[in-house]
């Protein structure tokens, strides 16, 4: 098979296909990226969960939020009182790419999309009282943790944060933008960095939002691996083993039919059949302990256990694999893709990448106890078993390692932080 419809054509790294940059904004979300002042408990910041030393993920199946310590796979559920009281649900997503235009559709359920069902733009978990003012896709997504008990906001006999969630969604907010505007520097920056801001106390969470995504769709812009380069006549640019991969994943191994170029993602949803475990997401009257997908947002059963495509680049930065991060490594996902009924069954749960923590043991594979479930989850499969053996296998994960860009930051961890509370 050709190597790409894409050969000799312009790179793919063309700054007018991701939202626009600002020097000023992106510097000042930089800092609120690294910032624990976003959080309830001003105890954890976006970068715990997202940190470039782990691939702008943190190297757990499942991720540990509000009253964990530490960061990336040494990351633990805390003690006493402030122990972590359920596990994230599903794997924190790597940020890469985050600010592309063609993105429209985020979280792996989809819960965030352009749409005008609300009368603002988008459907979100705020319907209509999302916040005006965003900017972006990616602003509003970013301002989702903020408010979510066990990532960022905490319990709600905690803070103000997660006392005011508890009342409304949108009742947060206003105080988290309190807490960063009434900030010397960052009053100061947010006038210099928007015409539109006089002065500090019109700041508003769009505005902190819009930052951040300033922030991440600069910092974590990725299109210049070496398969770019291949793609555009550096014939030394790969390996014999990665253009083989490519071929294969091009070809006979049907994953271009779901990771479309030129971000690998064709940002729609199939049912993987990944082994369950976890809280899971579920709709708001189940109660189950299992992750019913893009239903759980839809409320369409055409819809249950059905994830978005992930984009593919620096994928070999970003274990575990999966919606909850099922597999340790590559050849894990791979094989479940190539053959979804004998991976489930040679699963494990040492598999997963759970930090200890006794208390929630009895809920994180409780799920597999429920026959009738896992029958369910069986049967919604969108995959079919493709042969490859061994050789090809270790040919599409050298050319997922193709798919690696130059990861050096571009504004990188600042040494401090304008509240002065500590860098994880």
């Amino acid at each position: 098979m050709g190597v790409s419809a894409f050969a000799g054509e312009t790179p793919y790294d063309d700054p007018n296909d991701f939202l626009p940059h600002d020097a000023k904004q992106a510097a000042l979300g930089q800092l609120l990226f690294y910032d624990k002042i976003l959080s309830g408990n001003k105890n954890i910041a976006c970068s715990t969960c997202h940190h470039p030393d782990f691939g702008t993920g943190d190297g757990l199946s499942l991720g540990i939020g509000e009253g964990g310590v530490g960061l990336g796979p040494n990351r633990h559920a805390g003690t006493g009182d402030s122990r972590i009281k359920k596990r994230i649900p599903r794997n924190a997503p790597a940020l890469w790419n985050l600010g592309a235009k063609e993105l429209q559709v985020m979280f792996h359920d989809g819960r965030l999309s352009f749409s005008d069902v609300y009368g603002n733009g988008l459907d979100s978990p705020a319907q209509e009282w999302l916040p005006d003012g965003l900017t972006s896709l990616l602003a509003a997504q970013a301002i989702f943790p903020l408010v979510a008990q066990f990532e960022m906001a905490g319990n709600p006999s905690e803070n103000e944060i997660a006392g005011a969630v508890h009342d409304r969604i949108d009742a947060a907010w206003p105080i988290l933008a309190k807490r960063v505007r009434v900030i010397p520097e960052y009053g100061q920056r947010f006038v210099e960095a928007y015409a539109h801001i006089q002065t500090p106390e019109q700041v508003t969470i769009a505005d902190i939002a819009n930052a951040l995504a300033s922030f991440m769709s600069f910092e974590w812009r990725s299109m210049d691996s070496p398969f770019d380069a291949y793609l555009m006549g550096d014939d030394t640019a790969m390996t014999p083993d990665q253009i083989a991969g490519m071929e294969l994943f091009m070809g006979r191994g049907n994953c271009a039919a779901c990771h479309v170029e030129p971000l690998f993602s064709d940002h729609k949803f199939y049912a993987l059949g990944l082994p369950a475990f976890g809280p899971g997401r579920t709709r708001v009257f189940d109660f189950i302990a299992r992750d019913v997908g893009k239903m759980g947002h839809s409320d369409d059963l055409n819809d249950a256990y059905r994830f978005r495509t992930p984009m593919l680049r620096n994928v070999a930065l970003t274990a575990p694999y999966g919606h909850n991060g099922a597999y340790p490594d590559l050849r894990g996902i791979i094989e479940h893709h190539l053959n979804p009924e004998k991976s489930r069954e040679n699963w494990r749960p040492e598999m997963a990448a759970l930090p200890d923590a006794p208390w929630l043991a009895e809920i994180d594979f409780i799920v597999q106890q429920d026959t009738r479930e896992m029958a369910r989850q069986a049967r919604a499969l969108d995959i079919k078993p493709v042969d490859l053996d061994d050789m090809e296998i270790d040919q599409l994960i050298a050319f997922m390692h193709a798919l690696t860009s130059d990861t050096r930051q571009r504004l990188g961890i600042p040494k401090s932080v304008p509240s002065g509370l500590p860098l994880d």
